[in-house]
């Protein structure tokens, strides 16, 4: 898994031209997905969004993604779970301080940016804190339901 998640943040560019393609579609499908019921599809979508960014991002389903914003680097995999960049032990290197073997979160984060379009000014704009009650949850269909939700807000 750590191979892979290393791959997408150096195609972290590839990938967020991807997400943004594959984000209108969930988007477009609102109607669909209000059809059939959110909740009823949260398991499903949930566990498929687990399998496919599970194994290219390593990702927790913390319920709040933030992989655009984090050069496609989930910071969930920081072992001190820090959302908003590195601490003070990054190791000279850029290796974590708590899992010297691994590369800081924030260092690949920075790194990935830096490859997308939106990433240079995505990584510096501060995330909420994590609400762990969303933990599991699928963010692609919180995703589909706030963009719908602002759509629609636009066309009154």
């Amino acid at each position: 898994m750590y191979a892979v998640r290393r791959w997408s943040v150096r195609h972290a560019g590839a990938l967020e031209q991807f997400y943004k393609a594959f984000e209108r579609v969930v988007v477009a499908l609102d109607p669909v997905w209000r059809t059939v019921g959110y909740e009823r599809l949260e398991k499903p979508v949930a566990a498929l969004e687990k399998l496919v960014k599970g194994f290219l991002f390593d990702c927790q389903m913390c319920g709040q993604c933030a992989l655009s914003s984090t050069g496609m680097s989930c910071s969930m995999n920081c072992p001190k779970n820090l959302r908003n960049g590195p601490c003070g032990g990054v190791r000279a290197n850029g290796n974590c301080e708590v899992k010297p073997e691994m590369r800081c979160v924030w260092v690949e984060a920075f790194e990935g940016s830096q490859r997308m379009q939106e990433g240079r000014a995505a990584i510096r704009v501060v995330q909420i804190a994590v609400d762990r009650r969303l933990e599991g949850r699928s963010s692609w269909l919180k995703v589909a339901r706030e963009q719908a939700a602002l759509k629609a807000e636009a066309a009154r």
